[in-house]
């Protein structure tokens, strides 16, 4: 019974790992992308304004 105790964590794990990649994966693009980097274009125009 001990091999289960120790299989147990890894095995949670990579379960979890492939839900989260599973869920970044789906919630690529979508709606709200265009509105998502017209926020991230505004933050590096910004970035560099105050450089110069």
């Amino acid at each position: 019974m001990q091999y289960i105790e120790a299989l147990t964590p890894p095995t949670v794990m990579a379960i979890a790992f492939g839900l989260m990649i599973r869920t970044l994966f789906r919630n690529q693009g979508g709606a709200g992308a265009a509105r998502e980097d017209a926020a991230a274009e505004a933050i590096i125009h910004a970035q560099r304004a105050t450089q110069d």
